[in-house]
């Protein structure tokens, strides 16, 4: 058997490739959009995609299955698992294989048998692969978002990021009753997941790629917990904010994402057009890095730096039925074509163009003007606070509820767009969260949004509580 784990950093996702040595033949279990990695890794053991699945229907991302099933005239399998409410809109089109519980796929010399656990989402299919040429009983399972290394499948996606009222509980029960089947098989059995440390489908993933049922059952929290009731309440406290995007995502994956083909380069464009594009309401990124962008930006940009988050952020922050333009530091051209790879993966296909950095150089020799951002030192903040600045904390309800900087005021980065008119007018800012990431991006979202005296506290809470500083709590 043949066996890659295929890895995307940005997303924190696993998709994997079984190939048969004999046959020939391949499955790829969980591919993500850009699909030609995929055709690549067969091709590299000189084998043929002949099948293709998932898990489950995708919330991160958007899923790769359905393109990549037609380009390589694959057989399609997916979920029939999980009620009517959860089947594939698609799967009819698409002519694919239902799968049920102790349903398989033969790859050759390989079965891969399903298994139906839901908790995470109704329809979670987990897969068994049993390499029949040299045993009779499974090797390792590929757990999707069901079971990580040293946690489980978040069961509080349905209700607070698609909005299906009611779920949270049911779905954690289920987890619950899945997680009671799964541990009845041996402890050598490997795990497979799905997503590791990075990911919003879990709040404690390990960075570690596998593991084994064995230890995870004596070292994952959630096999530790015996009784329902405390598993309900452990699994659902202390879930992160979902990211905005995952909404959009699970309704595109369940309807059937529209078959991208190839990506068409990206023209970069002349600097003097970049005031008509703004003009028009088009939004601009500008991928520098913060202490890029804070020394020098043009006004009206939005500032999410080129790093492994940037697709949860471009997700959460960008607008879906519009026209994106890229600002690219040099040399842009194989950047360029890993920002549109990682927005394309989240649905965003609307890249319409991008400039160089040299435009900012060129926008302030055109007479344009800069804006800058001042950074704010601890030792500065307490002093310009008390001298009437509001202090606005990006960082999750949840963040801001088991801590924060006494006076502060809480607007989670992913509302804060529609959030503005909660902020005064007039009144100074400074802006913070945990470590700096997420109030760089805010600092740009306020000045585009028309607060001209914005401030950035770098260092966040966490250099605040380090420092002893007084800590606030929540009332709730």
């Amino acid at each position: 058997m043949i066996f890659k784990r295929l890895f995307d950093p940005r997303l924190a996702q696993s998709s994997y490739l079984l190939g048969c040595s004999s046959t020939r033949e391949a499955l790829i279990v969980d591919p993500n959009r850009d699909i030609d990695r995929y055709l690549e890794a067969a091709a590299q053991d000189g084998l043929r995609v002949a099948h293709v699945t998932e898990t489950h229907i995708h919330a991160d991302f958007v899923s790769g299955a359905r393109e990549l099933a037609q380009r390589a005239h694959a057989r399609l399998y997916l979920s029939a698992a999980g009620g009517p409410d959860w089947q594939y809109r698609y799967a009819a089109e698409a002519r694919a294989t239902p799968m049920n519980d102790g349903d398989s796929i033969t790859v050759g010399r390989i079965e891969v048998r399903a298994l139906h656990l839901p908790g995470h989402t109704p329809e979670h299919l987990v897969f068994l692969v049993t390499d029949t040429e040299v045993a009779g009983e499974p090797m390792g399972a590929l757990t999707g978002d069901f079971l990580f290394v040293g946690d489980v499948g978040r069961p509080d996606l349905l209700e607070r990021a698609v909005g299906t009222r009611g779920t949270m509980e049911t779905s954690a029960r289920q987890l619950y009753h899945s997680l009671q089947r799964f541990r009845e098989f041996s402890d050598y059995l490997q795990i497979w997941p799905g997503h590791g440390a990075g990911s919003a489908c879990g709040k404690s993933l390990s960075a570690v790629p596998q593991s084994t049922l064995g230890y995870e059952k004596r070292f994952n929290w959630a096999f530790g917990v015996r009784n329902e009731n405390d598993f309900v309440r452990a699994v659902l406290a202390g879930q992160p904010d979902p990211p905005r995007y995952f909404a959009q995502m699970k309704r595109m994956n369940l309807e059937g994402p529209r078959l991208l083909g190839q990506l068409p380069p990206t023209p970069r464009l002349a600097e003097d057009s970049l005031t008509s594009v703004l003009q028009s309401g088009s939004t601009v990124v500008d991928t520098r890095n913060p202490d890029e962008y804070g020394r020098g930006a043009i006004p009206g940009t939005i500032n999410i730096p080129n790093t492994r988050a940037f697709p949860t952020w471009a997700g959460s922050l960008l607008p879906y039925d519009r026209e994106l333009y890229l600002i690219v530091p040099e040399p842009g051209e194989r950047r360029v074509d890993e920002l549109v790879r990682s927005l394309a993966g989240i649905g965003m296909d609307r890249v319409a163009g991008y400039f160089g950095s040299d435009v900012v150089g060129h926008w302030r020799k055109s007479g344009g003007k800069l804006q800058t951002i001042p950074v704010v030192t601890l030792e500065q903040l307490s002093t310009r606070h008390r001298n009437g600045a509001l202090l606005l904390d990006v960082r999750g309800a949840g963040e801001w509820g088991a801590g924060h900087i006494p006076g502060s005021l809480n607007l989670p980065i992913a509302e804060l767009e529609a959030r503005l008119d909660e902020i005064p007018r007039g009144q100074p800012l400074i802006v913070h969260c945990q470590t700096g990431a997420r109030a760089a991006i805010a600092v740009s979202l306020l000045r585009a949004g028309g607060f001209d005296d914005v401030r950035f506290f770098r260092g966040g809470f966490a250099e605040w509580r380090a420092a002893g500083q007084p800590v606030g709590l929540s009332q709730s």
